[in-house]
């Protein structure tokens, strides 16, 4: 059976860029735009303020554009200062590059599950969708998502019980699957603790790498 975690945001990233009045390079997004219309040319910007000293920057969204040619759907979320908008264009590698900066997700997101009880199988399939880009570990994922710790998940690749299609060293930041095997009393070598005596089956403690 396929089980599937989600990682998920739970609040807008910090922008990485350096500040100009006190050399703090974090920022979090205000929420706001700031709109300027000069005859049929308009240009928008997102404010970001400095998480040190409050200093605001402006973040270009749009550039001496037509008024013509922007959406009227987006003229009007700039107006509202809509919340989903600033997580979009925060998320828009166009935007990001436009203004040369990065993104830090850290304690900005969480992993959803769904419970623990998938983790009882021994052999456990798991498909990880990303509800937005957000660069993770997959080592530190399957790690939360199973209560081990990223030694023994390293461990369980290199003995070839933690598989998948994708390279799971690094950072991904698009949905991949995984099957894990784990490591049973029956796979051990006597002297593990968690074997059981020769012959036996049942229920018993797994082996933990």
């Amino acid at each position: 059976m396929l089980n599937t975690w989600v990682v998920t945001p739970t609040c807008l990233p910090l922008v990485l860029r350096r500040c100009h009045a006190c050399a703090s390079e974090r920022f979090r997004a205000s929420g706001k735009f700031r709109v300027n219309a000069n005859h049929k040319l308009i240009d928008a910007w997102l404010l970001v303020l400095c998480t040190a000293c409050g200093e605001t920057a402006k973040l270009t969204v749009l550039e001496r554009m037509n008024v013509r040619s922007v959406r009227p759907e987006l003229l009007d979320r700039l107006h509202d200062n809509d919340l989903g908008l600033t997580a979009e264009l925060l998320q828009d590698p166009v935007v990001r590059r436009r203004n040369r900066i990065a993104l830090d997700w850290d304690d900005a997101w969480r992993l959803d599950t769904g419970g623990s009880d998938h983790l009882d199988r021994e052999v456990i399939d798991v498909s990880v969708r990303f509800a937005a880009r957000i660069p993770v570990r997959p080592v530190r994922l399957i790690a939360e998502g199973c209560g081990l710790s990223r030694a023994e998940v390293e461990r369980l690749i290199t003995d070839g019980r933690l598989v998948s299609a994708v390279r799971l060293s690094g950072k991904l930041s698009g949905d991949f699957t995984f099957t894990l095997k784990r490591v049973t009393g029956d796979d051990c070598s006597p002297s593990c603790p968690g074997a059981r005596p020769a012959g036996e089956r049942g229920s018993g403690p797994d082996c933990r790498p």
